[in-house]
């Protein structure tokens, strides 16, 4: 990537952290730009903004990487991420032994700067949780919960998985699950099922819409941490109820990708949190994995 093209995105990620008046720390976001600077030219790049505690005073950016480029040893050698001997620093290493990656991706704090990892399994080639739970740096929560993923039908469906290196947890993407579980009832039951508080009617609504989940698992818990419910639309202000002031002032504001769909995430955590993302995007690739994914504008809602 040219310098120009690197302090554009520089400038749209700072004029999109503005619209909800997080400061940017440029010694915190540049030195991950210049990390993947060869990749970025042809990355997918999107911004997120959520509603969570978590989130509060932070501002999201993440871009995809090809698979010829190694973006764990990279933000090793760089100086992004520095090793302490936990068990999710092995996680993408033990994955590329067994399953076939097709790129990945990197996601940053404006604030907190370099946080996750992804890794995107092909798209005609969904991974088996199965095998995921044989890996020796995987959390045992997996396998704790491995009957409740395959009893609905998703030992076959992982999508993708990701690492938080911050927040030591992992997340599993699920994709092409079956339909009776965006069932409002279904919904409610999942939660329940593991031991995750009730989600509101607003959400069972907006679940409906949904093509696909996340659920995320830490070492410190045998339990589910959190459910995420993904939405792809190009009109987040359309979905069932509000998604609150600070999603829906972004998504009127932010200059960049008005023509692009959009991603909206429902999630719930252990602690009772229920709160919304939204993903827009910088710089979208059409006929990309996302682009196949079914729209909640074109989808009957499950009810």
């Amino acid at each position: 990537m040219s310098r120009t093209r690197l302090t554009e995105l520089y400038a749209g990620v700072k004029d999109s952290a503005a619209i909800l008046g997080v400061p940017v720390s440029q010694s915190r976001v540049l030195p991950v730009l210049g990390a993947y600077e060869d990749a970025l030219d042809d990355a997918l790049v999107a911004f997120r903004v959520a509603t969570n505690k978590r989130h509060e005073g932070e501002f999201d950016c993440r871009f995809t990487v090809p698979r010829t480029i190694d973006p764990y040893a990279r933000a090793r050698t760089t100086g992004l991420y520095v090793e302490s001997g936990h068990p999710a620093e092995r996680v993408l290493a033990d994955v590329e032994a067994v399953c076939p990656v097709d790129s990945y991706g990197v996601d940053f704090g404006v604030v907190g700067g370099f946080r996750k990892i992804w890794a995107y399994f092909p798209g005609d080639a969904y991974q088996k949780l199965s095998a995921l739970c044989d890996l020796p740096s995987m959390p045992v929560s997996l396998t704790e919960n491995f009957d409740f993923f395959a009893e609905r039908g998703l030992d076959d469906k992982v999508d993708l998985i990701a690492v938080d290196y911050r927040s030591r947890t992992v997340n599993l993407y699920f994709a092409d699950f079956p339909a009776e579980l965006r069932r409002p009832d279904a919904v409610r039951e999942v939660h329940r099922a593991v031991g995750l508080p009730e989600p509101s009617e607003q959400m069972t609504r907006f679940c409906a819409n949904s093509f696909g989940f996340y659920a995320t698992l830490s070492w410190d818990s045998p339990k589910v941490e959190r459910i995420s419910f993904s939405v792809k639309t190009h009109d987040p202000l359309a979905l069932p109820g509000r998604l609150g002031p600070k999603i829906e002032m972004f998504a009127r504001s932010v200059r960049y990708g008005l023509g692009d769909p959009k991603m909206v995430y429902a999630a719930m955590t252990a602690s009772g949190e229920e709160y919304y993302k939204l993903q827009t995007y910088f710089r979208f690739e059409s006929r990309s994995r996302l682009d196949l994914m079914p729209s909640a504008d074109a989808v009957t809602p499950a009810i």
